[in-house]
């Protein structure tokens, strides 16, 4: 009896991190592989209406990344251009529209924004996501392309008199992202320095702190880094042996600490798929002028949903701040989770 009874704890002991570790093994190719959502000719309706409330107009936008993935998407231009430029990162398993609300007050405040379907999203190209990794080049390719279209339409012979409206450069190049896009943002910032400044809400610290709320069953992260650990060991490990990156190197939080760029980091406090612990991290690790804001009462990525006055009012505010202080050492600073 006595032996039965350790062969059942023994069993009781192992078997579920075994499991965790079989069912991570399995996992790792869907985490790179997420569901597509297609940019149906409803949804692109749906932004053309958007747009038209807002004055703006929009144009086709594809870009080729450095791999040789198509990536597509839209520049949109408001009535009454600031000259800056913000780019807008959607979410996992979305596509563009995922941000139409954030592009909507950007151009009623005189943003032009650029919409892009990341890499193996939408109506992009590419075999696999890689949160960070490849898309950091995906970033610089588009603002190359961005700047292109203005200087190439200027140094055309068709082109005549000055002034033309695609021979101003941008004045300022801003990044916003949710989630997954958050944390492309912020990476892509730490690659790139025209990217004056990031808003990221709901970004994940990095790739294992995120994988360890996947395996605590978005319950428990503490379950996720102990008894269901080897879910997350051997998703990554297939992971990178799949997709030949270092898991260790996608991380936001690794990306502010390396450059100090200002951001604004937004989290939502009833998150359960990123909760407030990876913004937390990444507002630590910031070297840079920095702002966090915890959203009462919000789920993943739903602050704006939950406070848009608030939202809209922090994120111009903290946008132009940045711009007016371009040349200046100062910045606004401090957190503002608690005002």
């Amino acid at each position: 009896m006595r032996r039965r009874l350790i062969r059942i704890a023994l069993i009781l002991l192992f078997f579920p991190p075994l499991l965790a570790a079989v069912a991570g093994w399995f996992a790792g190719p869907a985490f790179l592989h997420p569901i597509r959502r297609e940019l149906t000719p409803d949804l692109i309706r749906e932004a053309d209406v958007s747009f038209a409330v807002a004055g703006a107009t929009r144009e086709d936008f594809n870009v080729r990344a450095p791999d040789g993935v198509l990536l597509r998407g839209w520049k949109v231009r408001p009535k009454n251009p600031n000259g800056g430029w913000v780019l807008l990162f959607h979410g996992v398993a979305d596509n563009r529209i995922g941000v139409i609300g954030q592009s909507e007050f950007l151009l009623r405040a005189g943003y032009s924004v650029v919409m892009m379907d990341a890499r193996a999203h939408g109506a992009s190209g590419g075999p696999i996501a890689t949160y960070g990794w490849l898309e950091r080049n995906d970033t610089r390719a588009i603002i190359d392309a961005l700047l292109s279209s203005f200087v190439n339409p200027c140094l055309s012979i068709q082109w005549h008199g000055p002034g033309g409206p695609d021979c101003k450069l941008p004045k300022h190049i801003f990044a916003l992202g949710e989630s997954m896009g958050a944390g492309i943002a912020l990476q892509s910032a730490a690659a790139d320095p025209r990217i004056e400044a990031v808003v990221a809400e709901a970004s994940f610290a990095n790739l294992r702190e995120a994988t360890y709320d996947y395996a605590g069953l978005r319950w428990s992260p503490l379950l996720g880094k102990t008894f269901f650990a080897p879910f997350s060991w051997t998703l990554l490990y297939r992971d990178e042996s799949l997709a030949g990156f270092h898991a260790a190197e996608v991380s936001p939080e690794k990306s502010v600490a390396a450059r100090a760029f200002p951001v604004l980091l937004i989290c939502d406090e009833k998150d359960v798929a990123l909760p407030c612990r990876h913004t937390q991290m990444i507002y630590a690790a910031a070297r840079g002028p920095k702002q966090l804001w915890t959203v009462p009462g919000a789920f993943h990525t739903a602050a704006l949903g939950f406070q848009p006055v608030e939202f809209r009012r922090r994120v111009l505010a903290f946008l132009a701040s940045v711009a007016g202080a371009q040349n200046s050492a100062e910045y606004p600073v401090g957190d503002d989770s608690k005002r």
